[in-house]
């Protein structure tokens, strides 16, 4: 990451059996595969992953659904929130005539949704 950028962890719900739910960026099915501990010394990195449905390659953030790419936005609004008054402060911070107060009630109005329910919906073949 570069100096300007910043991340948030935002957990995904995950079905009772552990699986995540995730979606073909080609064929758009949705299928759930098991969930593994990111940075977990047994997993094998790759760059890409392929959908067991249509057998297409696609970067390994490409997999999202829809819901979680929503519910992922808007847990992380706070936190935007937040370095964006940091950024504000930094920038006008040493400068002579001008003066930044911080405003707690700001915010960019990401809204925040409740996690996508996961159901148990699908069968492991």
């Amino acid at each position: 990451m570069s100096d300007g950028d910043f991340s948030v962890s935002v957990e995904v719900p995950l079905d009772s059996d552990g699986f995540l739910r995730r979606e073909c960026p080609s064929c758009e099915r949705q299928f759930k595969w098991f969930a593994h501990q990111e940075g977990s010394e047994d997993v094998e990195h790759v760059d890409q992953y392929f959908c067991p449905l249509c057998g297409v390659g696609a970067g390994t953030e490409s997999w999202w659904t829809p819901q979680q790419l929503e519910y992922a936005q808007g847990a992380a609004g706070p936190e935007i929130d937040r370095a964006v008054q940091e950024a504000m402060k930094d920038a006008f911070k040493g400068l002579k005539g001008i003066s930044y107060k911080e405003d707690r009630n700001f915010t960019l109005g990401i809204e925040s949704t409740d996690p996508p329910p996961e159901p148990d919906d699908m069968v492991i073949v």
